[in-house]
């Protein structure tokens, strides 16, 4: 498995910008990672994605230096141990409320001994042959990004407890979601959910965990940098295509006007 260069960039304490993708393609995977990307998140939740095409999505991404990451859909063990043969460089886990679910998502994510992932010594992410190589767990397990997602009222409230398990490496707030949870659905930018994003920021912080939220503008990536976020996905990417076709051809019909 490749350096995780990703989780090297955030333990330096480096701001780390991304986007998340659900249309199923890897060629715009390059040339998104080739824009200067520091990841993508391809996101096997909300996205029609199948691990054969995933699996060339992180190829088109690490081609570029860009370091692809997987979204699964659930904390499901089976699951996340498909996304990381295929070569993802790290896995995001939704919807963890307590302890026990973080505990749950690190042990499928990681070899013995931080975890019981399923050992194989000929898939992508063991170099197709490993039989015999001593070690590899403990190397493997140091450059996978773990990311857990807190999206809920409640699992804000756990957030203490959930920090203790060992082997995150960023906590991952889902303003959307929270802010239902909340009761101001949508309204990610409601005094609710802006308390709880700064006392919770702050909770991740002084762990010495690296905190993550979504930015929908540039206003949004100040503003959380600010409350030391790092991990800052903007949009996704049939959002920023749309963005920039709208904005393109605005000006475009503008000028055919003349």
């Amino acid at each position: 498995m490749r350096d995780c260069q990703l989780k090297n960039k955030l333990k330096s304490g480096e701001i780390v910008l991304g986007t998340w993708t659900v249309i199923s393609s890897p060629t715009l995977t390059e040339i998104m990672g080739s824009s200067g990307l520091d990841f993508i998140i391809i996101d096997h939740e909300h996205g029609p994605f199948d691990f054969d095409t995933s699996e060339n999505m992180i190829r088109a991404a690490e081609n570029v230096g860009c370091t692809p990451l997987i979204r699964v859909p659930e904390n499901n063990q089976s699951y996340i141990l498909r996304a990381l043969e295929i070569g993802s460089h790290g896995i995001l886990v939704p919807q963890i409320e307590n302890k026990q679910e973080a505990g749950l998502a690190v042990n499928s994510i990681y070899y013995s001994p931080m975890g019981s992932r399923g050992v194989s010594a000929f898939t992508r992410a063991s170099n197709f042959n490993s039989m015999g190589v001593k070690g590899r767990n403990i190397e493997v397990n140091d450059k996978i990004l773990s990311i857990l997602l807190v999206e809920s009222a409640q699992a804000i409230a756990n957030i203490d407890e959930i920090i203790e398990i060992e082997g995150i490496d960023v906590i991952y707030i889902g303003t959307y979601d929270l802010s239902h949870s909340l009761g101001t659905p949508d309204d990610i930018y409601s005094s609710e959910v802006i308390g709880a994003l700064e006392k919770t920021a702050k909770t991740i912080r002084n762990k010495g965990l690296a905190c993550g939220v979504l930015a929908q503008s540039e206003e949004d990536v100040r503003r959380w940098s600010s409350m030391g976020f790092q991990f800052i996905p903007y949009l996704a990417e049939c959002g920023i295509i749309k963005e920039s076709f709208e904005s393109k051809f605005k000006h475009l019909r503008s000028a055919s006007k003349v």
